[in-house]
């Protein structure tokens, strides 16, 4: 990915739910101007949800998720409704889509609630208007959910009546619920100078920056601030040579140990990790959590979670840097999990550990927290587990906190 690109993480998602044969891919196809989904009469077409990444005026950079029919039948049916509330995670405007020859089902109303409890935009969309007429049904559910007329829209997938209304109506929601958070840009000022720390070992990606440092470098540079990279092994004549001008030093969580010997205490220092958790997370919460690191004995359960889903190779920071950590604490009992993956039962667990989440967008992120929190399961991430392990932690949530 270039970094002209918008990543997937940052993009605006947008599902598409609804009955099958609701016309759900038809919308999805009509909407984007390409054929992104496969459009059959045959029931269960779609059977696993499908995102496509793109860019669609006045959208702007969206992910499109067309997604199995709510009201698929059988063991497989199930699987593939629950891939489909999966969505719902990570999931910014909701767009519910009704057939307008069969009106407002109980599968329809389900989702609604389902919608309307984890308090996501929506809008509902009555598709084939054409070749009915639906007013009753509209007025219906309108007074029936306390929906407001603005939340619901009548369109024809096969003449385009109503779509170009329709996706005004879209970005309207989501402009509403936008978000114009600094990952690091409100930590400077024009001009400053920040040292950014990337180790190049076996894992790294040849020939890029993976996305959190590429994301780093943008929002400095969006904010004129002057960023510097180097590696581990140039930090010291970087420091010695621009030591009187550096405003903040930014590095790879796995490097804290060394770079903390070589940073002066006079250069506020952190981690891309720990940046990640103040941006798309909640940073107090999962500084609580690591207190929990700090109490962990003999047979406790900790789940290391990560959102991506790349190749792992020896000396993972996931798979093992941490676990050899947590080791100093004892016999644990340490699950994983990866990309999308996240577990229900998480009540057997101390602590869950959690990557930056720079492949997460901030709504699945969020979920993912909440989560921890309605069970009272204490949740901190990468950064901040190898910043305690390592005694820097204090020092890495200065810059961040002020504290």
């Amino acid at each position: 990915m270039s970094m002209n690109e918008t990543p997937s993480s940052e993009r605006k998602h947008i599902a598409f739910f609804g009955c099958r044969n609701a016309g759900k891919s038809s919308l999805v196809n009509a909407i984007t101007g390409q054929n992104l989904s496969i459009v059959s009469d045959v029931l269960g077409t779609t059977t696993d949800p499908v995102n496509k990444t793109m860019e669609i005026l006045p959208l702007g950079p969206v992910v499109i998720t067309d997604t199995p029919g709510l009201d698929d039948v059988g063991e497989l049916g199930e699987l593939r409704i629950g891939k489909a509330k999966e969505v719902l995670r990570k999931t910014d405007l909701a767009i519910l889509v009704i057939d307008s020859e069969k009106g407002f089902s109980e599968n329809d109303s389900r989702i609604l609630e389902t919608i309307k409890e984890k308090k996501i935009p929506f809008i509902i969309v009555y598709n084939k208007s054409d070749i009915s007429d639906n007013e009753a049904d509209i007025a219906d559910i309108s007074k029936k959910f306390e929906i407001a007329f603005e939340n619901i829209s009548k369109v024809s997938s096969l003449t385009s009546e109503g779509i170009y209304e329709l996706k005004d109506k879209m970005a309207a929601m989501l402009n509403e619920t936008s978000n114009e958070k600094a990952l690091i840009g409100d930590l400077v000022n024009l001009g400053d100078i920040v040292v950014l720390v990337v180790p190049i070992d076996k894992a790294a990606p040849k020939g890029r920056l993976i996305l959190p440092q590429q994301q780093t470098i943008r929002d400095l540079l969006d904010n004129g601030a002057i960023p510097i990279v180097c590696r581990d092994s140039e930090l010291a004549s970087v420091i010695e040579k621009y030591k009187a001008d550096i405003k903040l030093v930014v590095t790879d969580s796995q490097a804290f140990k060394k770079v903390n010997e070589i940073v002066p205490e006079n250069i506020p220092l952190t981690s891309f990790s720990i940046l990640f958790s103040r941006y798309k997370g909640e940073l107090d919460y999962q500084l609580e959590g690591v207190e929990a690191l700090k109490n962990l004995k003999d047979g406790d359960s900790v789940l290391i979670a990560e959102g991506c889903t790349h190749h792992r190779q020896c000396g993972d920071i996931g798979t093992e840097k941490i676990p050899a950590m947590l080791k100093k604490k004892g016999d644990l009992n340490i699950d994983f999990v990866h990309g999308v993956e996240y577990p229900d039962d998480l009540e057997k667990y101390k602590v869950i550990i959690h990557c930056g989440g720079c492949m997460l967008n901030e709504k699945e992120m969020k979920y993912r927290i909440e989560a921890a929190k309605q069970r009272g399961i204490a949740i901190t991430n990468y950064g901040m587990c190898i910043a305690y392990f390592t005694g820097v932690l204090e020092r890495s949530i200065k810059p961040l906190t002020g504290l």
